[in-house]
């Protein structure tokens, strides 16, 4: 993928474009914030478009919520979507399970596949390896695999073939009391190994993510909300549902899958493992829906007790699950906090992405806005009609011959346009104002203490408190020239913060008579407002301290989940790399003879025989009837899988050419029939294929 100079961002397209692409940054900002327009056009769009849109856009759009506000607004679109899917669908509250709705398998997927893969893996990790470990485990259930066993047992035993049939159904194979004895022994193990399932979930309802937490707890509401007549038990097993069998259940069948358990490069799950987890997900998805064994499942009946008594225990563990706070409290988010950021949000997506999105929307806008007066439709007509991806990228960088111009990315720096437009320029300048006297005043009464703000800012500083405070300064001029560029602050701040200590109490002293005549402090209470503000912007810097060591932390986590992933995929790459070298091994040359000094075996045709086995397609510029007068030589090489073909034109050496074996089978598997060689003759690959098999090679 090519990507654009993030640091440069949208300066690094054409500039004629800039400006639409300014547009998208504004339309892209609406998106983002307000969820209602997602949320409708993924409820309006058919499903097979839906999950392509989801994954191409909506991840990259909120950031795959690598941060606290994105993660907020990401759930925000879940909320406003599962909503509207239950408000407009659902008749009925099984409907949910059985309809598959589009956001349910989108938070499923975003919540196990990214950091919910580690959170699976705290909570099933050590049972499921257990299950891996106990190499004595058995769990079959099926009546008629313990009949077939228990005869071809007693046949190895004794020698003699049994009197009693091989086919059989479970009926007739449970009127065996062998059979049923081996039935009781599979339960009591099946059981014995679905308890300490039950107890790591069960005890792990804080290990669930956050998110899919508070979307079981969205569900439960607006199900209660939608269906007032349902029972309690129709809207628990709904819920149950989505968290046990979407989101628990797939990770204990295929653990591999999920990076659960580490498996070794080529290694793979036995298939008595694979059955007995399979086993133990079928009890425990049976206990969370609260039904019952019958039917073709007669033979487990003796189970349904336990399912029952488990039932009532996966009710506890829903109810535990949805007990969560607001995004709003647990990210310290509102509607108002873009509004006081200091840095905008930035997303990167690629101009197919941009276009895509473009697109869906003219299409669908009048379903997603249905009032003419939304701003949607004001941005719509701001970016005007969809352009193609060479021409909102500009036909220079289109003529750089990229291989997809539509997987470009670019960075947007994302706006509101509809913010500030009646903001007095002069509220912006006495904000600006009391920040900097609050920042300087910060520092003078870091150096000179005082009982009042008056008597800090009357008295004179000593000489140890004006180098202590230089000292401070330095500090802060070698820090910022390490400083990246966009990372540093504004440069009336940073020129603020060096001033020499004399030079800020004065400036002080001036910026609180302009705030006090703006109405924004006052003398008579000795500043005191300006005083408690000043605490609480610092009682704030050590929440958003906490708050980027905690994101650091998740960051450096993240950075040895993939090194971790690196290395594994590096070892699955060797292991491939010696299992296709094997295999070109066994490609070695027929020789009915060996020893030193033996020639390899090789190939003479004439074009003509070529032709008429199919091999040979043509010759460019050369008619059939000269064919008997070309010769190709073919030799196996000295590296397994390698030929040496060399043609000839009337005894003449013509062309040589390296032939790869792994070319051949890779062209067949795309699907390729006729490839070239010298640029000249054409050949059919499977027949090429099945003659150097047929030949040289060993089947």
């Amino acid at each position: 993928m090519m990507v654009l100079d993030k640091q440069k961002g949208l300066k690094s397209l054409s500039k004629e474009k800039r400006q639409k692409l300014e547009a998208y940054q504004h339309l892209f900002y609406l998106l983002q914030t307000q969820p209602i327009y997602l949320a409708k056009l993924i409820f309006h769009m058919p499903q097979n478009k839906t999950t392509k849109f989801v994954e191409s856009v909506i991840f990259s759009l909120y950031n795959y919520a690598s941060s606290r506000r994105e993660a907020y607004l990401l759930l925000q679109l879940f909320k406003t979507t599962l909503q509207e899917e239950i408000r407009s669908k659902l008749e009925r509250p099984q409907d949910m399970v059985t309809g598959n709705p589009t956001v349910v398998r989108l938070v499923v997927r975003f919540y196990r596949n990214e950091r919910g893969q580690s959170a699976l893996r705290e909570i099933l990790g050590r049972v499921i390896q257990d299950v891996l470990e106990d190499r004595t485990l058995s769990i079959h259930t099926d009546p008629v695999h313990l009949y077939k066993s228990w005869i071809n047992q007693s046949e190895a035993q004794t020698g003699q073939r049994s009197h009693l049939p091989y086919d059989v159904t479970p009926e007739q194979a449970l009127s065996h009391p062998e059979v049923q004895r081996r039935l009781d022994i599979s339960l009591r193990s099946l059981l014995a190994m679905t308890d300490k399932f039950l107890v790591a979930i069960m005890s792990s309802v804080e290990q669930i993510p956050y998110g899919m937490r508070y979307v079981a707890k969205v569900l439960k509401t607006t199900l209660a909300e939608r269906f007032p007549d349902a029972s309690e038990n129709e809207v628990y097993k709904v819920v149950g549902n989505l968290l046990y069998y979407r989101f628990l259940n797939p990770a204990i069948v295929a653990p591999d899958a999920f990076d659960i358990v580490a498996m070794a490069a080529g290694g793979a799950l036995a298939t008595s493992q694979r059955h007995a987890l399979g086993a133990v997900a079928q009890v425990l998805q049976h206990a969370a829906a609260g039904k019952a064994f019958s039917g073709e499942s007669r033979h487990l009946q003796a189970l349904n007790d336990y399912l029952e008594e488990t039932h009532l225990k996966f009710r506890r563990f829903v109810c535990r699950a949805c007990q969560v706070p607001e995004p709003e409290e647990r990210f310290a988010m509102d509607e108002y906090s873009d509004m006081v950021a200091v840095a905008k949000p930035i997303v990167y997506i690629t101009v197919g992405e941009l276009v895509n999105t473009h697109r869906l929307l003219l299409e669908h806008q009048d379903w997603v806005a249905p009032d003419h007066c939304d701003p949607l439709h004001e941005l719509l007509e701001d970016l005007g009609e969809l352009p193609t991806v060479p021409d909102l990228i500009g036909e220079g960088m289109a003529a750089d011959g990229s291989p997809d111009l539509s997987k470009l990315e670019v960075s947007l720096t994302l706006a509101n346009k509809f913010e500030g437009l009646e903001t007095d320029a002069g509220d912006t300048s006495a904000r600006s104002l009391l920040l900097s006297t609050k920042q300087m005043l910060a520092d003078v009464m870091q150096f000179q203490p005082g009982d009042s703000l008056e008597e800090m800012l009357s008295l004179p500083a000593t000489r140890e408190q004006e180098a202590a405070h230089k000292r401070l300064t330095c500090q802060r001029r070698a820090c910022e020239s390490q400083t990246p560029e966009p990372l540093r602050r504004h440069r009336s701040l940073t020129a603020h913060a060096l001033l020499p200590l004399a030079d800020k109490r004065r400036r002080v002293l001036r910026n609180l008579r302009r705030l006090e005549g703006l109405g924004l402090v006052s003398a008579r209470d000795g500043y005191q407002g300006l005083v408690d503000g000043l605490a609480k912007d610092i009682r704030s810097q050590r929440r958003r301290r906490q708050q980027r060591k905690a994101e650091l932390g998740k960051l450096q986590a993240t950075l040895r989940g993939l090194d971790a992933k690196t290395a594994f995929c590096e070892e699955q790459g060797d292991y491939y790399s010696q299992y296709i070298r094997a295999c070109l091994g066994h490609l070695a040359p027929r020789s009915s003879s060996s020893g030193k000094g033996k020639k390899q075996p090789s190939l003479r045709y004439t074009a003509a025989q070529l032709l008429e086995k199919g091999v040979l397609v043509e010759i460019e510029d050369l008619p059939a009837s000269h064919f008997r007068n070309v010769i190709f030589d073919i030799t196996p090489g000295d590296e397994a899988g390698k030929f040496e073909v060399n043609a000839k034109f009337l005894g003449v050496d013509m062309e040589r050419f390296q032939l790869h074996y792994q070319d051949l089978l890779q062209l067949q598997y795309e699907g390729v029939a006729v490839m070239k060689l010298f640029n000249k003759a054409r050949v059919n690959v499977n027949l090429l294929i099945f003659l150097l098999n047929k030949k040289l090679l060993r089947q």
